[in-house]
């Protein structure tokens, strides 16, 4: 058994904006490399153990006026990101493989911190969360800002350093440089036998 057990009846899994998605190559992509394959994994494993599962879902207008601004160029030009996941299409669903079940928590939201006027902290709090479990992409984007909110909030966490995803590059620097120093960075493998449950000892 690790030295330091995950509680199910304490711990959470967030799925990060596991989506359908916009890239069908990316997706396929992913596919190939067993990305899916070990979100289906955790997600099996974490309902065998009892283990509170959370997904957040963009929720956004068609029209983009409720995404981030970006200020470019010389002079500065303040534009709209106007992406494709909005509220309501094809993009912005949670992958079929892993799809929320009715008792399952789905965190709306409008930034990249998932924690960011949100219910996700109270949620999880009324839940006896005090381990977060955490999967999904991008790496540096979702990933890392929800990692430091949930540092901020005191959370034990853990990076599923094989499902999670970014450019090599980018998931090689915050899995060897930056999360070692406030998370927990396992494998799902690694993870799954970490619980404890004596169906997964």
């Amino acid at each position: 058994m690790n030295e330091f057990p995950i509680i199910p009846e304490k711990t959470a899994m967030l799925f990060f904006d596991t989506l359908n998605g916009s890239n069908p190559e990316g997706l396929a992509a992913l596919r190939a490399a067993g990305y899916v394959d070990r979100l289906v994994q955790i997600e099996q494993a974490c309902r065998k153990a009892g283990i509170a599962i959370f997904y957040t879902l963009p929720e956004h207008r068609k029209d983009g006026k409720d995404w981030g601004l970006t200020v470019v160029g010389d002079p500065p030009e303040v534009t709209y990101f106007k992406g494709v996941n909005y509220k309501g299409s094809r993009h912005a669903t949670i992958l079929d493989d892993i799809a929320p079940q009715p008792h399952d928590y789905i965190i709306t939201k409008h930034r990249w911190n998932s924690f960011f006027q949100t219910c996700l902290e109270l949620s999880q709090r009324t839940a006896g969360v005090d381990t977060i479990l955490m999967a999904g992409g991008a790496t540096h984007i979702g990933i890392a800002s929800t990692a430091y909110s949930a540092r901020d909030y005191s959370y034990s966490q853990i990076i599923l350093s094989d499902a999670i995803h970014g450019s090599p590059a980018i998931d090689a620097f915050f899995l060897e440089k930056v999360f070692p120093s406030f998370c927990r960075v396992m494998t799902v493998e690694e993870t799954i036998a970490s619980f404890a449950v004596p169906a997964m000892a």
